[in-house]
């Protein structure tokens, strides 16, 4: 266990930001499964904006990397486009 009053501030931050980390993420893989669980155009074109945003979101906060937000959303609009 730590023993500097600031290393166990410093872990209890961490845990905390590791927590609400993993609920955004979470979140934003739930939102992309239903996205592509989608068969409708309309409700997709609809949903894809929203699922933009929160990568973008995700990668604007250091939660996944810029480049994997990016190839996450390219492969959305290439299902979304697909959809006939």
């Amino acid at each position: 266990m730590a023993n500097h009053k600031s290393s166990i501030k410093r872990i209890r931050q961490t845990e905390k930001r590791r927590l609400r980390n993993r609920y955004y993420a979470k979140t934003a893989r739930n939102a992309m499964r239903a996205l592509r669980a989608l068969e409708n155009k309309s409700e997709a074109e609809a949903m894809y904006p929203k699922v933009c945003s929160m990568l973008d979101k995700l990668a604007k906060k250091h939660i996944i990397h810029q480049n994997k937000a990016g190839n996450l959303k390219s492969k959305l609009a290439k299902h979304v486009h697909s959809l006939a």
